[in-house]
Parts: C-alpha cells; structure tokens; sequence
C-alpha cells in the first residue's frame, strides 16, 4: 500500500473517531469535517493537487477511473479494514481532484430510533404504486429509503431489487430476497437496470435516484405494471417533485404522464434534517403528501397549486405540512426554537401550529386552523 494510500485511510479512520458524518478533501487547503451538521477544519496539513490524484487512483478500479478521465465525477462506496463504509463522490475543480466522503450507517435503525412519523413506515404495507422521498442532498433521503426497505425484509416475503450509485445501505436476505445492483459495476443506467428489473419477477424496485427522463419513464412503467417502486429526486417539497416529474417530458406527453401518475402514485415525502437540541445528531422534518382520490384529481386535472390545501387539510389521512412537523419536534424538545424557525418556510405558519399546542405539550382540541396537529413521537 503506498503511503498516499494510507494517508487516505487515515483521514477515514480519524473522522470515525469523532463520529464526523461527512469528509471534505480538497487541493491546496486542509480537510474539512461535517460534525453534528456543523462544517470545520480538523487538521492544518493542506493537501497538494498531486496526493488527492493519487489518491483518486488508489481507491478507484481500473473502469471506475477511466469513467472518471472521461466524465470528470465518479461516486463508489469504501470500506475500512474495519468494515465501515463510505460513499464517495469524487470529481474535479479547477482541473484539480476533489472529494465529498460521507460516512455510511453500519446497522439499520428503526423508524422510531429515526424519529420518522410512524405514518411513513406504513408505505412499506403497500404492494403497488410509486412512492417518493425528496430534499436536498444530504437530508437524509438515502437513509428512509433503506429503513423502508429493511422493514419490507423483516415482515414479508418479497423479491427485491435496488439499483444505486453507490451501494449505501447492505442487505443481507432475512425474510425476502435482496438483490443490490451497483451503477458502472452491475448496471449501465437506472433506466436499463429498471427494465431489465421488470423481467426478473420482482416484487419492490428501488431506484436510488430518478436523474432522467428515461429513468422516470421506466419507474412510471414498473408501477403501472404492478410493482412496489421508491426513489428520490432533489426537490424542496411535494408538489415540487409532482412538477419535477412531469415537467421533464416533452410537452405534447405531458398530459398523459399526468394521468399515469394519478393511478400509480401512493406518496411523496419532502425532508429536511436539523440538528438536535442537545447538539449530538439530527432528526428529520418531513412533508407528507398521501395520493387520495381528491389528490390524485388534482395531479390529473394539473392543479398543483391546491396540493398543499390537501396537505393542510389531510391530518386524518396521515399527511403534514413542513411547519406541522416543525412544530411537532419543538414541542416535543427535539430541535431548539432558532434551528426550527431557521429552516421554516414560512415562519408565521409554524409560530401558529405551536399555538395549537397547550402548555403540556398536547393538541388542544379545537385548535384554529379545524384539525389536530399530530405528536409524531
């Protein structure tokens, strides 16, 4: 192992070891760590150009940087000696190597540890349908899915197959059989891996990211075709990711993509994560949106713009606004007022949701806007 190699490592193990969930490495300046969503240096050493192309080539195989030279950004999964993994995303700047490392769970985690709304964990009870986790990058979408996905292989005997880029989460088979397929080493494209998908007597699909118009196409078509199919996309809420979807396709498709995805959409979830009070992790905030026959008409019809009524209005049915969840963690102590406020949208919505709670912390019964905000823990 070369010594560019072991420096490598060794800037791994030691973000391990101050539980840092993210590693920056750049040329010419120190390496960064993310610790409790907090960004800092934490050695004074710079890198130069020439170690992070070294090491760029140490951790990538033959294909995997010849992909690299040619497109300029790589993502792969990285193990220690010690078993714990890593995603990598290498790529360029200024024609010098750097790199986004974050560090991979070990174990899964329930919805509960996770302090997920236990609504979301009944998606995994569904058999058909499309079901959506949006947010930026970094808001933990990655990790829902593969806590849905581990529930499905707890509780049923299902065929599963994810395809992803990189390999995050490992399952190992418990009640149904998982089958992982890794973007560059299994598969092409999301798109051919999802059809090929359709001829291998699945039961869940798993695309890790739905980047293109074609990826989106094969997910619509897996759902209509009786399949269970989750994936993601990088939009800031529900409706948002609706638009997103259908927006990619030419105009003249438009209409009935809409009509396809009022029939096979089950849910979109929007997350955020924020630190937590007492500083040592974060938890997520989420949008809920359920496809009920009244949203479905609104996807059908194109009236996105009353999708976040049906949100407001759908406590019953299991759904939430950003600010209901907001003020669901505050008052149950695990986010402080500034992050919370922080990250709401709109601030005079969540100072009002946190009127509807009595000093105790409980819903009040009649609260102003006609429907009980929902303790999710």
């Amino acid at each position: 192992m070369s010594d560019v190699h072991q420096l490598f490592l060794d800037l791994l193990q030691h973000s391990v070891n101050v539980h840092a969930s993210d590693l920056h490495l750049a040329a010419e300046t120190e390496p960064f760590m993310r610790l409790h969503g907090k960004l800092q240096p934490f050695r004074p050493d710079k890198l130069t150009a020439q170690v992070l192309e070294e090491m760029a080539q140490a951790i990538m195989h033959q294909r995997q940087y010849q992909l690299f030279q040619e497109k300029f950004t790589m993502d792969l999964a990285y193990a220690l000696p010690s078993g714990v993994r890593f995603r990598i995303n290498v790529f360029r700047e200024r024609g010098r190597v750097g790199m986004a490392i974050r560090r991979l769970d070990d174990k899964f985690r329930t919805m509960e540890e996770l302090h997920v709304p236990p609504q979301v964990a009944g998606f995994a009870d569904l058999r058909d349908g499309l079901v959506l986790v949006t947010g930026p990058t970094g808001s933990g979408k990655t990790t829902t899915l593969a806590t849905l996905i581990h529930q499905i292989n707890q509780t049923r005997a299902a065929h599963i197959i994810t395809i992803e880029d990189p390999l995050e989460y490992q399952h190992r088979n418990l009640i149904s059989l998982v089958r992982q397929r890794e973007l560059h080493s299994d598969v092409l494209s999301f798109a051919d891996a999802v059809r090929a998908a359709l001829r291998e007597d699945p039961d869940v699909i798993l695309v890790g990211e739905m980047r293109d118009l074609e990826t989106i196409r094969a997910a619509i078509t897996a759902a209509e075709t009786g399949h269970l199919v989750f994936s993601t996309l990088h939009t800031g809420d529900c409706a948002g990711a609706l638009d997103r979807m259908i927006g990619v396709f030419p105009a003249e498709e438009q209409q009935s993509v809409r009509q396809q995805l009022s029939m096979v959409m089950r849910a979109v979830i929007a997350q955020r994560l924020l630190p937590t009070s007492d500083g040592l992790g974060r938890v997520p905030a989420m949008e809920i949106l359920k496809v009920t026959t009244a949203v479905a008409h609104l996807i059908r019809t194109g009236k996105p713009q009353q999708i976040y009524s049906s949100i407001e209005t759908g406590s019953a049915e299991g759904m939430q606004t950003f600010e209901q969840s907001l003020a669901d963690l505050l008052v149950s102590g695990l986010v402080n007022r500034e992050d919370a406020f922080r990250m709401a949208r709109d601030p005079k919505i969540l100072e009002s949701r946190l009127r509807n709670f009595s000093p105790n912390g409980n819903p009040r019964n009649t609260p102003r806007d006609g429907h009980s905000p929902r303790r999710t823990h």
